[in-house]
């Protein structure tokens, strides 16, 4: 996939998943000003993919919210496995230390195998937080701090979008039709 390929797909999910079936209850008000800036990295290497990620908190943070709320830093290809991938949102977060940007900006991550301890590969609960693509979230404190005090009950976010999935089942994820290339691939293996 090229980039712009990549990016539709990232918009897709958001549209589809994140925003239609309302898993994030935040999303959509920044997405429709187009606060929401999609980085696709070229990296080759674990290295050049964590400097595209240093660049991306200081652009974050330096940014202005009203333009640029916050980012999507998706890699088509370098992350295929979701325990691996797991390992760099956590440098990702050391990243925000060393870049003194603690209660500033937070990171979230997303994959297309994401998985929540004691669950199976293929629980519907997992694909709330699977996405097309490796992802890391980026994301201003402020803005989360907002967005919670204006909705009710914001802890509750999480129980709601396990039984949103339940709902919805597999065939149900399935139809939304979200393109994603590990999809792909399991979909070969059948």
């Amino acid at each position: 996939m090229n980039r712009d390929e990549v990016i539709a797909a990232t918009r897709q999910w958001i549209e589809k998943a994140v925003i239609g079936l309302n898993l994030c209850p935040f999303a959509k008000s920044v997405y429709v000003k187009n606060q929401v800036r999609i980085v696709v990295s070229e990296a080759k290497h674990v290295d050049a993919f964590l400097e595209d990620l240093d660049r991306e908190l200081e652009f974050l943070a330096a940014a202005d919210p009203a333009e640029v709320d916050t980012t999507l830093l998706v890699h088509p290809t370098l992350f295929p496995d979701f325990l691996d991938f797991n390992e760099i949102a956590g440098i990702a977060e050391e990243a925000i230390e060393e870049h003194e940007l603690e209660g500033i900006l937070q990171v979230a991550s997303f994959h297309p195998r994401f998985q929540f301890e004691d669950t199976a590969e293929d629980d519907i609960e997992n694909f709330t937080n699977r996405s097309p693509f490796p992802t890391l979230h980026l994301l201003r404190e402020e803005s989360i701090e907002r967005a919670v005090a204006a909705y009710p009950e914001a802890e509750a976010i999480y129980e709601r979008n396990i039984e949103t999935m339940k709902k919805l089942g597999m065939e149900g994820w399935k139809a939304l039709g979200i393109p994603g290339q590990w999809d792909q691939v399991r979909d070969e293996k059948k």
